[in-house]
């Protein structure tokens, strides 16, 4: 990791962005700040909020034209991949299968109902719903589209479905493809389960030849980019005033992987998902993000 004094950190103390507080910024030695930057907590009473490396650019990779200006580098023999098949996905832990309303609005709606201050919709650009009826409508509605292509994900001890995601803004002509529309119940939160789901959908998007795999949430969610680097992808900006959502304004934060990264973050979920890295009361002996980190180019 660079010095501290390279790095550029934002702080909240009290939901407020340090930077609007009159206090003198907080020092802190840098054993104790690497550890709180590689787990994303808090520090000296401080949560740090957004931090990126100020040494760290992205390696560009190009060549010299003609005209000495710097071009993308060839891309040899380039097919755009197919659209990603329907095949369900198995895990040791779970299954994810197309989203069906008849297979599965009535357990989603069961476990997400355990949400009980519904904090869980707060992002999502619909939801929550009154009643089993209307989300099994939604549930229909959503089965129905090839992009966002919605499944449902099936805890395989129970045989319920706990969780929904989809690949969505599918374009095979760049290789590009998103996971978004994450829904997990608390049945799914923090389980293997839940990261094995990412897991195998990140896998068959990369098998499928796709060069690029991203992961967009509101930028104020911040669970979700939490989510996004623990996965091993990268922070790429902020788009702001991207949309609005429930009337809202809603800036994106942007996260991305690419395939030429895919092999060493492969390598860290299998190494994560190994029964081995578990132990007898099933508490993780290593961390996901501590094996994703050397991946990232950028945090954020």
């Amino acid at each position: 990791m660079p010095a501290l004094a390279s790095w550029n950190v934002r702080f909240t103390r009290t939901g407020t962005d340090f930077s609007e507080l009159n206090d003198p910024v907080p020092c802190f030695d840098e054993q104790a700040f690497g550890t709180a930057l590689s787990n994303r907590r808090s520090v000296g009473g401080y949560r740090i909020f957004q931090a990126r490396s100020a040494t760290v650019e992205w390696n560009l990779e190009h060549e010299i034209n003609a005209l000495g200006q710097p071009v993308g580098v060839p891309v040899p023999n380039w097919t755009p991949p197919a659209r990603t098949s329907r095949e369900p996905m198995v895990g040791r832990h779970c299954r994810v299968e197309p989203l069906e309303a008849s297979r599965h609005a009535t357990a989603l709606f069961e476990a997400h109902q355990l949400d009980v201050d519904g904090r869980g919709w707060t992002y999502l650009p619909y939801g929550p719903f009154d009643s089993p009826v209307a989300y099994e409508e939604w549930v229909a509605q959503a089965a129905a589209k090839d992009d966002p292509l919605f499944w449902a994900i099936v805890d395989r001890a129970s045989g319920s479905a706990v969780g929904v995601a989809s690949y969505m803004r599918v374009d095979p002509t760049a290789g590009s493809i998103e996971i978004g529309h994450i829904h997990f119940s608390p049945l799914l939160q923090r389980k293997p389960a839940a990261t094995e789901a990412l897991f195998m959908m990140m896998q068959r998007a990369f098998r499928h030849g796709y060069r690029r795999l991203e992961w967009k949430c509101n930028a104020l969610n911040e669970p979700s980019r939490r989510a996004a680097q623990r996965l091993g992808l990268s922070y790429e900006g902020v788009f702001r005033q991207a949309t609005i959502a429930k009337g809202r304004n809603r800036d994106t934060a942007w996260y991305a992987a690419i395939d030429s990264e895919w092999p060493e973050l492969q390598a860290a979920f299998a190494n994560w998902l190994s029964p081995e890295n578990f132990d007898a009361c099933g508490v993780q002996k290593t961390s996901l993000s501590t094996l994703t980190a050397p991946v990232l180019k950028r945090l954020g």
